[in-house]
């Protein structure tokens, strides 16, 4: 099966079989819009000409623009019509929102994944365009989360609405402390993000005990910290490791691709 995760920034393709992602591409489309429909044009005929016979495509996505032109690409190159999720598939995940309409598929994709591979309950960290924080109950159903705006949203941010602050390469900083604007910055994204992302996942911890719903946890308070699974996934994952580490062990990157192979299979 052939994977597409299309984000707003990056587009992830993946080969899957039986749960194994046998080879993976990132495409980012923030720099380069004018150019995309080559590079996917590439991307496709790279993984026909490695002999990876796809005979099913899923597609998970946040930008429908961009899902459109997919499926016109993947039915020209590959001869496949593809299938997305939200409308031919539905991910089997009971949803607690308020609007269940308004959580990105990519969101309950990721959570139904988790549970299935690690367990429940648990909390699962993004880190995309957006970080987003999804909290499973132990019951298996999606409770809803947290939003905040990823990394490289922040440092653009702070580059398009200061005067002084510089623009920079998104790397990893060797010392918390900066001694320049640019390891200052890094500092504050990564060692700040990574507060955030342990802090967040505290607090959302100790609403999710014993399998109640968190409406039932809010009326007395929070209450102690229950034993939740903490799963990180995302493109930004293996940068910011080590700057949540030891709260958050377990690591999948390729959680998205991982929970379309599950829900294709139902």
């Amino acid at each position: 099966m052939l994977a597409v995760d299309i984000g707003n920034t990056t587009i992830a393709l993946g080969v899957v079989r039986k749960g194994k992602i046998l080879e993976s591409v990132r495409i980012d489309t923030t720099d380069r819009p004018r150019i995309l429909k080559p590079v996917l044009h590439k991307r496709l005929n790279y993984f026909l000409n490695k002999g990876y016979d796809c005979k099913k495509v899923v597609i998970c996505s946040v930008v429908p623009q961009t899902t459109r032109l997919m499926q016109r690409y993947i039915k020209k190159i590959l001869d496949v019509d593809p299938l997305v999720v939200g409308k031919d598939i539905i991910v089997p995940i009971k949803n607690r929102y308020k609007n269940p309409s308004q959580v990105g598929q990519d969101r309950l994709v990721g959570a139904y994944a988790a549970s299935k591979l690690y367990g429940k309950p648990l909390i699962v960290v993004d880190l995309g365009t957006a970080i987003t924080f999804d909290v499973v109950s132990l019951k298996g159903e999606y409770l809803g989360g947290a939003i905040v705006p990823g990394i490289r949203l922040s440092a653009e941010s702070l580059f398009l609405k200061t005067a002084l602050l510089p623009e920079i390469n998104i790397r990893a900083p060797k010392n918390p402390i900066g001694r320049t604007t640019q390891e200052s910055i890094l500092s504050g994204l990564f060692y700040g993000y990574g507060a955030l992302c342990q802090g967040m996942v505290d607090l959302l911890g100790r609403y999710v005990g014993a399998g109640l719903p968190v409406l039932e946890r809010l009326k007395d308070g929070p209450g102690k910290s229950a034993p939740t699974k903490i799963v990180m996934t995302g493109g930004h994952t293996q940068l910011m490791k080590k700057f949540v580490s030891p709260k958050i062990r377990i690591i999948d990157e390729n959680l998205v691709f991982k929970g379309m192979d599950l829900i294709s299979i139902q």
